[in-house]
């Protein structure tokens, strides 16, 4: 049997859909619900809509790591935007814990 070491060992990067179940998780933790947005014939829209206790919604689009938004996106970021919407990026674990931070910070 051949012996493993840190150089046998991959590291493999974070998915986007590990990403996206950990975010749906920690939302329904919240009390709140993270359904995925389909819009036919909309291209670009946000994955998810966080839906939260207080009448609070949230748009989110999921990325793997470091991928930037395509140009569709960022036109929807902004149309939500403009709209008066909340709109983020989220990329990480890191990404996932600051939302989650933000968000009951604003619950209080």
């Amino acid at each position: 049997m051949r012996a493993r070491n840190e150089s046998s060992l991959r590291r493999w990067p974070m998915r986007e859909s590990t990403l996206e179940r950990r975010l749906v998780r920690l939302v329904e933790e919240l009390g709140g619900e993270a359904p995925k947005w389909v819009s036919p014939g909309n291209r670009g829209v946000p994955d998810r809509i966080v839906i939260l206790p207080g009448g609070r919604t949230i748009y989110v689009e999921m990325k793997a790591p470091g991928k930037p938004l395509e140009p569709l996106q960022v036109r929807w970021a902004r149309i939500l935007r403009r709209l008066g919407h909340e709109v983020y990026k989220i990329d990480s674990n890191e990404d996932i814990d600051r939302f989650i931070a933000e968000v009951k910070a604003d619950e209080v």
